[in-house]
């Protein structure tokens, strides 16, 4: 697929594609493509939201890079959030991907995921730094411009195409007293605005919020006052990830003579690289392990863990619960939330700090503590980003649809044309020309939804059938049938979860007048052949079955539960029981709900469909 093919004109268009993270949160992926040349920036996932029973992680549906990996040339990273490195390893099983560019850390805690998946071996990392170029294929060029964010090692992206120089930002905030020092580039930043940036993309999280957002450093005074007033044991949860806040409570740690216990595989994880890499700094001797650290007074112990969003498995969530086999929670106890909770995440946080509180511990946590800021730029920090690059066009991205829309009017507030401004979705595709920004034809998009493996992909129909678990129940059915079509036992139903005051004798009534049904209309069309010989569809037959019973439980009891039906298959010939519509004082039995038709006269009237609706 050319670069001119759908378009409009003859002239060469540069496409971009989001395949996530718009009108969302996380799963941000995105692709460059001109002529044969595809590039990838970023590959994040996202959390499920509370109806995605079972399902760990959530990526973008990437149909069009398997259509067309064979023009993949180089994936490029930003920095090392999960919502931006999270989907990579997933992906490597499906797709290969030549080479992938980023900073160290990002590239360091990918290094270990990839090892984990079992894909080392399908790609190449090659680190950068700041102010590195990368080509990648025959068009792209890609500069990493320094910024400044809620993890160190983060980047900017210039990207010069053959129509023009797009600026990515990905997630930043412009922080002057950075914790680790190294301060956003914006003479860079600057020079590409001179030179003339064709278009920006730039991240959009914070858009409905005035101001600059504070840096980083200024959660440490409150932190250190939390810290040094705790006359017991100090907890502190933050996202792993959070190199800087981490780097800060250990600075912290230190200062006031407590020793550290780490609780949660990805808060080790993090520290042991940045520690590796040089983005921490603290004695060996800060650190003691779990088991060891419960001899020690609670006045001299800090314990830094997961759990700051409420994940049932973390451990600050274990711990609340009275799970975990190592801490407990005492009244003297502070615990610190050092985060705010991503949208969706909001009840599951508020429950860990309720049963936190309902334990004895003091709990300090929102927005009045200061002990959090975002990494995200405020309306005044995306001001300044438009002020240096100057775009000719701007696509505002990372961001749910109304952030979206009010950085587009912070946009035009700097001078950008509201019909220079695109606001689209996942799979929407932007060309740019020379002098030209349109929608050109939308690619395929969506979602994937992986289980707590990560390596079984949750279809459509396994979600639905587990949200009729957890709403409505199942209903099991094990029916006997012989091979010439004859019910030989009574039905044997069962059910689990299903909220109903109808007569046990009534479902078990119900049931077998669906079958019965089923025996008498479809059975010539499910069997072909007679006797010992027959050949049966029985899946048509469980599915005809299932159909017909959750179809009258919809309209006597208003509940759908699940329906599972087992049918076991005697031999032809086998005595059949007789059936209870064969009995003439069921004929005028009222139905459960109060119909006087007992569902005889309206079943035999109503069509039934065919076995493949189910």
């Amino acid at each position: 697929m050319s670069s001119t093919n759908g378009s409009k004109s003859q002239q060469p268009t540069l496409r971009v594609i989001p395949l996530g993270g718009l009108h969302e949160i996380g799963k941000n992926t995105c692709v460059f493509e001109y002529g044969d040349d595809l590039m990838l920036v970023d590959a994040g996932l996202a959390f499920p939201s509370d109806g995605m029973h079972g399902v760990n992680v959530v990526l973008p549906d990437t149909s069009f890079l398997r259509e067309n990996q064979k023009r993949i040339r180089a994936m490029i990273v930003t920095h090392g959030h999960e919502d931006h490195i999270g989907g990579i390893s997933h992906h490597l099983k499906h797709f290969n991907i030549p080479i992938i560019y980023g900073p160290r850390l990002a590239l360091s805690l990918l290094e270990g995921k990839m090892g984990e998946a079992g894909v080392a071996d399908r790609t190449t990392l090659q680190t950068v730094s700041p102010r590195d170029v990368v080509k990648v294929g025959q068009h792209f060029k890609v500069e990493f411009i320094r910024n400044t964010h809620s993890i160190a090692d983060s980047f900017s992206l210039a990207i010069t195409t053959p129509v023009g120089v797009v600026i990515f930002t990905g997630d930043f905030k412009f922080d002057h007293t950075p914790v680790d020092g190294e301060v956003f580039d914006i003479q860079r930043m600057s020079h590409y605005g001179e030179q003339g940036v064709l278009c920006l993309f730039s991240d959009s999280t914070n858009a409905e919020l005035p101001g600059f957002t504070p840096s980083e450093r200024a959660v440490f005074p409150n932190l250190d006052r939390h810290i040094a007033g705790a006359e017991g044991r100090v907890i502190v949860t933050t996202f792993a990830s959070s190199v800087h806040r981490v780097s800060m409570v250990l600075e912290l740690a230190l200062k006031h003579g407590r020793k550290v216990g780490l609780l949660g595989r990805s808060m080790l994880n993090v520290i042991a690289k940045a520690r590796e890499l040089g983005y921490m700094r603290c004695p060996d001797d800060l650190f003691v392990p779990i088991k060891q650290i419960r001899d020690l007074p609670d006045r001299e112990v800090l314990l830094l863990m997961t759990g700051s969003q409420g994940e049932p498995l973390a451990a600050l969530s274990r711990i609340s619960r009275g799970e975990h086999p190592q801490v407990q929670v005492k009244g003297s106890d502070t615990i610190i939330f050092s985060a705010s909770p991503i949208p969706g995440n909001t009840i599951s946080v508020v429950n860990t700090i309720d049963r936190l509180m309902m334990l004895g511990a003091k709990v300090v946590y929102g927005k009045g503590e200061g002990i959090h800021v975002s990494g995200h730029g405020s309306q005044e920090d995306q001001k300044l980003m438009l002020a240096l690059t100057r775009p000719r066009f701007f696509v505002p991205v990372h961001g749910e649809h109304r952030m979206l829309v009010a950085h587009s009017r912070t946009a035009q507030s700097m001078g950008v044309p509201a019909d220079h401004i695109l606001i689209i979705d996942n799979g929407d595709v932007v060309e740019l020309g020379t002098d030209s920004i349109r929608k050109g034809d939308p690619v395929k998009a969506g979602i994937e939804l992986l289980d707590n493996s990560r390596n079984g992909i949750v279809d459509v129909r396994v979600l639905k059938e587990r949200q009729q678990l957890a709403e409505d129940g199942v209903v099991t059915l094990l029916a006997a049938i012989s091979l010439d079509g004859a019910m030989v036992a009574p039905p044997r139903v069962n059910l689990r979860g299903v909220v109903t005051t109808a007569d046990p004798r009534k479902m078990s009534h119900w049931a077998e007048r669906e079958i019965g049904w089923v025996l008498e209309n479809r059975w010539n069309s499910l069997c072909r052949g007679n006797g010992s010989s027959a050949d049966v569809d029985w899946v048509g037959v469980q599915r005809e079955i299932e159909v017909g019973l959750q179809r009258r439980l919809r309209r006597e009891l208003q509940v759908e539960p699940l329906i599972i039906c087992l049918v076991q298959a005697a031999p032809a010939g086998t005595p059949a029981v007789r059936s209870r519509q064969e009995r003439p004082h069921d004929r005028g039995t009222a139905s459960a709900n109060g119909n006087g038709n007992g569902g005889d006269s309206s079943r035999q009237r109503r069509r039934r469909p065919s076995a493949a609706v189910g």
